[in-house]
C-alpha cells in the first residue's frame, strides 16, 4: 500500500501489523487502537491522524510528517519538543 490514499479513513482497531504504509497519505485518518507493530511508515503523512492507543512497537516513522497528530499516549504532536509521536 506504498503511496496509498487513505486520508480521512476509518481504520480505527486495524490490524496493519507489517503494512508497507511508506508514503501513504493517512491525513486526518482514525487509525484509534490499530496495530502498527512492524508497519513501514517512512514518508507518510500523517498530520491529523489519531493514534490514540495505536501499537507502533517497532514501526519505521523516518521522516514521517507529523503536525497535529494525536499520539498514542493522548499527547498532541505539536506540543512535544520534537514535533513528532516517537516515543508517545
Amino acid at each position: 500500500m506504498t503511496d496509498a490514499n487513505l486520508s480521512s479513513g476509518n481504520l480505527s482497531g486495524a490490524s496493519l501489523y507489517g503494512a508497507n504504509l511508506s508514503g501513504a497519505n493517512l491525513e486526518n485518518a482514525n487509525l484509534s487502537g490499530a496495530n502498527l507493530e512492524n508497519a513501514n511508515l517512512s514518508s507518510a503523512d500523517l498530520a491529523g491522524v489519531d493514534l490514540t492507543n495505536a501499537n507502533l512497537s517497532g514501526a519505521n516513522l523516518s521522516n514521517a510528517l507529523f503536525a497535529g497528530t494525536t499520539c498514542p499516549d493522548g499527547t498532541n504532536s505539536n506540543d512535544t519538543s520534537m514535533q513528532t509521536c516517537v516515543g508517545h
